[in-house]
């Protein structure tokens, strides 16, 4: 068994699609309608085979609490991860990204989270 997709609520799955793509620089994988929302998967540009990830619409209510409520208390809704944090950093600073941590060591491993503008702070990683 593996994972071969995993998600995050949006707000805006059109702005999220700019934003996966232009800023962070993921590749869409799928976008084909699902009623009134698509069914939109990214995956890297590193690995066009690998987990997809789905930009959720939040349009539940417990969805939208739920992001709303790790947003507020600074947790980030998933993690990628980076082989520089502080490198890869610098580059999405350079495209405009918002970070609410800068690179910091915590052990072993560098982390970094930014705001997604889509209502998900979201961790970099580097182990």
């Amino acid at each position: 068994m593996k994972i071969i997709v995993t998600s995050v609520f949006v707000q805006d799955q059109n702005r999220a699609l700019e934003f996966y793509t232009e800023k962070l620089g993921f590749v869409k994988k799928h976008d084909v309608p699902a009623g009134e929302f698509r069914w939109l998967t990214f995956v890297s540009p590193d690995d066009s085979d690998g987990t997809e990830l789905l930009l959720e619409p939040n349009n539940h209510p417990a969805a939208k609490e739920y992001q709303e409520k790790i947003f507020a208390d600074g947790i980030p809704a998933t993690m990628f991860g980076v082989e520089d944090v502080r490198k890869e950093y610098k580059r999405l600073m350079e495209r405009g990204v918002s970070f609410m941590m800068e690179p910091t060591e915590m052990g072993e491993v560098t982390v970094a989270v930014f705001d997604d503008t889509c209502g998900n702070l979201i961790q970099i990683a580097q182990q």
